[in-house]
């Protein structure tokens, strides 16, 4: 129409739209910069469309471990039911697994590496995971085999299973044939399987050949006891790729070096939770406090989230939509 503008004001766009922008934004710049522009944008950061897909992995291996758990149910409570594929490191709370389960009716990717689950409580959680395609336990040194049988019984569309382990949580075990074996018995249509590190034979590996028969990737790096025959396996598996057992990686070149990814000295610092229990965020005066600058060091800056919808944005200082 004659005399409009020919474009449109950023604060127009739908919610959902506005959310598959901010994904390409940092964790920080989604929840401390953005809910401060104007409320369209800032109800869409509150709202699902920001976190159908959750990705803080990087972020929970260098955060201070007593902000994970409040950070998770946040973001967890936020995606309102609709979450597609989490990404954290470290987990440690039952609550927490629970919590995933409970909120995994589209959950299709899921990594949970580093974290300190039980046997029993994935046999508990296993059957609410049933959507699930991919899946990264590595490094979950505390479960095994049962584990792995419940997830198979459950996970029948599961075609990607990372289940790495780290050298030194391997060295000491004599055999883990039998997780190997609970992989096979009950995950056929994997596409993908990485078993690095474990202490596995070669004929346990052939029964997973010969059961997961659309498997394209194996990673065997460092199961030091598989000798495949390189002849058999073109014959028999010509689509199959398969990564090790001898393979120079990042274990090898440091000596097996303490590999933790949590530093008391990491650049990298959550913020402060201040405002008391995560039930309490739908309070219009909760305040968080961010202490990041652009290099990662301290800055002392506080910012606040109102996370109840207002007509008057002036009550609350913020600017006008752009």
């Amino acid at each position: 129409m004659e005399g409009e503008s020919e474009f449109r004001h950023w604060d127009e766009l739908i919610p959902d739209a506005l959310g598959l922008i901010f994904r390409n934004l940092s964790l920080q710049e989604v929840l401390t910069v953005i809910p401060g522009v104007c409320k369209s944008w800032r109800r869409a950061v509150i709202g699902p469309y920001c976190w159908q897909e959750i990705d803080i992995e990087e972020w929970s291996n260098r955060c201070q471990p007593d902000h994970l758990d409040r950070m998770v149910e946040m973001l967890i409570t936020r995606s309102s039911g609709s979450l597609r594929k989490l990404c954290v490191s470290g987990l440690h709370n039952d609550m927490m697994f629970s919590l995933i389960a409970e909120n995994a009716g589209s959950l299709q990717t899921l990594r949970l590496p580093r974290s300190e689950m039980s046997d029993s409580i994935v046999d508990q959680i296993a059957g609410r995971l049933s959507a699930v395609t991919f899946l990264d336990l590595s490094y979950c040194s505390k479960i095994g085999a049962p584990a792995l049988e419940a997830i198979g019984k459950h996970c029948k569309l599961l075609v990607v299973l990372c289940r790495n382990m780290h050298p030194l949580d391997t060295a000491d075990k004599l055999s883990q044939d039998d997780e190997a074996n609970a992989i096979a018995s009950s995950m056929p249509k994997l596409k993908r399987l990485e078993m690095a590190y474990h202490v596995i034979s070669t004929e346990i590996v052939l029964k997973i050949l010969s059961s997961c028969t659309l498997l394209e990737f194996l990673d065997l790096r460092g199961c030091w006891d598989v000798k495949l025959d390189d002849k058999f396996m073109k014959g028999n598996f010509p689509n199959l790729k398969v990564l090790g057992p001898f393979v120079m990686d990042y274990y090898e070149i440091n000596d097996w070096d303490d590999c933790s990814d949590y530093s008391d000295g990491s650049e990298y610092l959550a913020w402060e939770f201040l405002a008391g229990e995560m039930g309490d965020y739908d309070d219009d005066d909760e305040i968080y406090e961010g202490m990041w600058d652009d290099e990662g060091r301290l800055e002392e800056l506080e910012l606040r989230f109102y996370d109840g919808i207002e007509e008057d944005a002036g009550i609350y200082g913020w600017p006008p939509s752009p």
